[in-house]
């Protein structure tokens, strides 16, 4: 009755019939989940401390892939220095993946990571910490993420979901202190 030319025909024009609403569905619903590129915000409208346990901050420049990372990122972002040690400070305005543990960034610049634990200061505040190393140079390095009543996180993940489901408000800070070993 039908030979095979027929029926590939049919079943490729059928699959086609299926397949390109799909595709073109797929299309719009990809454009509108992609990110968009942020409004521009009101990075004045934040302070960073002029001082950290006691010594006087100074500002120091981005790198020019931390100022790509900064044109993205929903907040504010700042490294300043005491003269020993160097602090990297992000404002967050909401819950985002981009704010993400330390170790993702050292690693990523090519530092080994050791020793990570976790750490009270002297304010009996908890701090999650590590040692990276490259080239010779070692630094010990904290971080942790503080909401706006002043509850603190060590995990990134854990600040996450709680921002996300509601258990911590914003605006965050997150700290992280890197001093030479």
């Amino acid at each position: 009755m039908f030979d095979n030319t027929f029926l590939n025909r049919v079943l490729f024009k059928s699959l086609c019939a299926v397949l390109l609403p799909a595709c073109m569905l797929w299309g719009a619903v990809a454009s509108w989940a992609r990110p968009h590129a942020p409004a521009p915000r009101d990075t004045q409208g934040f302070e960073f401390p002029a001082q950290w346990q006691g010594q006087p901050l100074r500002p120091l420049a981005l790198s020019e892939v931390e100022q790509r990372f900064a044109r993205q990122f929903p907040g504010t972002l700042a490294r300043l220095t005491d003269g020993r040690q160097v602090l990297v400070l992000r404002e967050v305005q909401r819950p985002t993946r981009m704010l993400h543990p330390a170790t993702d960034c050292y690693r990523g610049l090519g530092y080994a990571i050791a020793r990570q634990q976790l750490q009270l200061d002297s304010e009996r505040r908890l701090w999650r910490c590590f040692e990276a190393a490259r080239s010779g140079q070692r630094l010990h390095v904290c971080e942790r993420i503080v909401d706006a009543r002043g509850t603190g996180f060590t995990d990134a993940s854990a600040w996450y979901w709680a921002a996300v489901l509601g258990r911590s408000q914003g605006p965050w800070q997150a700290i992280t202190v890197a001093s030479p070993l």
